[in-house]
C-alpha cells in the first residue's frame, strides 16, 4: 500500500497490481480530476442514489458528471434496508437497458452502504460486469462498506446473502458529507470505526472521543484515514475473504442476528456495536480479556449512543439466527474474537452455551 499524499490518498493493490485509489477530500471540487483516467467523456454514466441522499448531493453530482460525460442519467430508490433487494436491482437493470448502457459505461454509487452494496452488485452482474465508482456519504460507508469490493443484496431478510466480489475503479470520500448526517446515523458509523479500533487503534479513539463526537475536521479525517488503511491493508492480502479478511467481521456474527431479529429497525453500526460487546464478553469467558476491558469497551460504545440493549429479544432466537449466517462453515460458526485488544483471531469453537452465557450477561 502506497500513501502518496498524507491523509489524502491510499492506493489499494490486489493480486500484485494497483486496483484503485481511495481519495479523501473535504469537497467534490477534485472529483472530475480524479475521474480523468476513466475517460468519462466517452461513456454513459448512471448515478445511483436513494431518497435521503438525493436532496443533498444528487444535483451537484449530476451537474459535475453531465458537464463531462457523453450521457448522464440518475436512478434513485426509497431509502432503507428493506429496499436492499433484487426487485430494486431489477428496476436499475431496466433503466440501464432502456438507456442502452454497454460494457464500456459506468455506474456511480452516491450514498451509504445500501447504495454502495447494491450499485456494486448491479455493476458486477449487468452484462457480466461493468465498472463502478464509490462515492460514500455516510461514516459507515466511508470507513467500511465502500472499500474491498463486497457487493450484494438481502434475500428473504437474510443480510447480504446474494452478492459478488467486484472492486470499484475509485473510492472518492468527501468528508464534508458527514455534516449533513443526523446524529444517530453518524454515531452508527462509529460501530464499524470502534470495531477497527479494537483490531488496531482503540487507544487513539478513546483519546479523541470528544472531537469525534463534535465532528471536528482533523479528528474525523484522521479517523477515516486510519480505518481505510486497516480495511485496505487486509483487503490487499485477502481480497475474497478466504482467510485473514474475516477478522474484519468482529462483532458481525451476533450483530447480523440482532439486525434481523430487530427487523432492521436498528442501524447496522448499532447492531455491530452490540455484537462487538458480546464477542468481547465471549473473549473474556475464554480467558483472553479482563472484566475491566469488557466494561471499558461497552462504555466507549455507550458514549456514542449505542447501549446494545437487546433484553427484549429471545436468546434462543438469537442463537438460532446465527446458524443461518453466511459465515457458517459446515456446522461451525466462524467467530472473530480477541486474544487482546488490538489482536483479533478466528475461533471455530464457540458453543451455543457460550453464546447463551454471553447473552445472559
Amino acid at each position: 500500500m502506497n500513501n502518496l499524499e498524507k491523509n489524502s490518498k491510499i492506493e489499494i493493490r490486489t493480486d500484485g497490481r494497483k486496483s484503485y485509489d481511495i481519495i479523501l477530500k473535504d469537497s467534490f471540487d477534485d472529483f472530475l480530476k480524479q475521474m480523468e483516467f476513466l475517460e468519462i467523456e466517452h461513456k454513459k454514466i448512471c448515478i445511483v442514489t436513494e431518497s435521503n441522499v438525493a436532496p443533498f448531493y444528487l444535483k451537484q453530482m449530476y451537474d459535475l458528471i453531465s458537464s463531462k460525460a457523453a450521457k448522464t442519467i440518475t436512478f434513485s430508490f426509497e431509502a432503507g434496508e428493506k429496499h436492499k433487494q433484487l426487485k430494486t436491482i431489477e428496476a436499475l437493470y431496466e433503466e440501464l437497458i432502456i438507456n442502452h448502457f454497454d460494457r464500456q459505461d459506468l455506474l456511480i454509487a452516491l450514498g451509504g452502504g445500501v447504495v454502495g452494496d447494491m450499485t456494486g452488485y448491479a455493476a458486477a452482474t449487468y452484462l457480466r460486469g461493468i465498472d463502478f465508482v464509490q462515492v460514500p456519504t455516510t461514516l459507515l460507508s466511508q470507513v467500511d462498506s465502500s472499500i474491498g469490493g463486497k457487493t450484494g443484496v438481502d434475500f428473504l431478510q437474510y443480510k447480504n446473502m446474494v452478492g459478488a466480489f467486484h472492486q470499484p475503479k475509485l473510492v472518492y470520500i468527501n468528508t464534508a458529507t458527514l455534516k449533513s448526517l443526523p446524529e444517530r446515523e453518524y454515531f452508527s458509523g462509529m460501530g464499524e470505526v470502534i470495531k477497527h479500533g479494537l483490531i488496531k487503534y482503540y487507544d487513539w479513539i478513546k483519546d479523541n472521543i470528544t472531537p469525534i463526537k463534535e465532528r471536528e475536521h482533523e479528528a474525523v479525517r484522521e479517523m477515516i484515514y486510519r480505518s481505510c488503511l486497516i480495511k485496505g491493508d487486509v483487503v490487499e492480502r485477502d481480497p475474497k475473504e478466504k482467510g485473514e479478511r474475516a477478522l474484519l467481521n468482529f462483532g458481525h456474527t451476533l450483530g447480523h442476528a440482532i439486525e434481523k431479529l430487530k427487523d432492521f429497525t436498528w442501524l447496522h453500526g448499532e447492531c455491530v456495536a452490540a455484537g462487538c460487546c458480546l464477542a468481547a464478553r465471549i473473549s473474556q469467558m475464554k480467558g483472553n480479556l479482563t472484566e475491566e476491558e469488557v466494561k471499558d469497551i461497552k462504555e466507549v460504545f455507550i458514549k456514542f449512543g449505542m447501549n446494545g440493549d437487546i433484553s427484549e429479544l429471545s436468546i434462543k432466537d438469537i442463537i438460532k439466527t446465527t446458524k443461518s449466517d453466511k459465515k457458517m462453515v459446515g456446522d461451525k460458526i466462524k467467530f472473530i474474537l480477541l486474544h487482546s485488544i488490538g489482536e483479533a483471531y478466528i475461533d471455530m469453537s464457540v458453543t451455543d452455551d457460550e453464546m447463551e452465557n454471553a447473552l445472559k450477561k
